[in-house]
């Protein structure tokens, strides 16, 4: 029952927001008492955290499993944009807005485990797109990597509405690109920017 109560929540909080989810609506939702969730959870706050780090591990997994398939660089960016957009695509406000305003000890766990996760798919997206010619050799990988992942939490953390959010990495991610891209990179770009439009 544990695992059932973190899914359906983990599921919740994603599309509505840890604040806007109450125990109340999860025990609605899943046609059980609120004694059977406080039973496994001491309080919101724990339930929460566990369900941040469920989070964390299937987002790891769609990650590894974009960064495992046959997309080249720059699709593979607008696959893991389009993946969240679908994730996220009922909330009002953006989840990460408000862990960092409720839940705040929280919020720098994830900010840890992103830091060092979300680098490193950066890292490797950089590298692979430098092997396929679409960004340019001349790049700092380590500065590149750092710099786009500050820039995308930045936004997450201040923007207040999902919808806002989303349209402002989508824009991110452009000039991130443009920023590194060659010739064939930009080509690539603007096919992708016509296909998730």
């Amino acid at each position: 029952m544990k695992e059932k109560i973190i899914t359906k929540a983990t599921d919740l909080f994603l599309k509505l927001g840890f604040k806007s989810i109450t125990m109340d609506d999860l025990a609605t939702e899943m046609s059980i008492s609120k004694k059977t969730i406080y039973k496994y959870f001491e309080n919101k706050e724990v339930l929460v955290a566990e369900c941040t780090e469920n989070s964390h591990k299937i987002f790891r997994g769609l990650m590894q499993e974009v960064a495992n398939s046959s997309f080249n660089a720059i699709e593979e960016n607008f696959e893991i944009r389009k993946i969240f957009k679908t994730i996220f695509s009922l909330g009002e406000t953006s989840p990460l807005y408000q862990l960092r305003k409720y839940y705040p000890s929280i919020y720098e766990k994830v900010l840890e485990q992103e830091n060092l996760e979300g680098v490193q798919f950066m890292r490797n997206n950089l590298a692979k797109g430098i092997d396929q010619g679409y960004y340019r050799a001349d790049i700092d990988i380590e500065m590149t990597a750092r710099l786009y992942f500050i820039l995308c939490f930045a936004i997450n953390e201040s923007i207040h509405l999902e919808k806002d959010s989303q349209q402002m990495e989508y824009g991110a991610l452009e000039y991130h690109t443009r920023s590194i891209a060659t010739e064939k990179g930009i080509l690539e770009l603007e096919k992708q920017l016509n296909i998730h439009q």
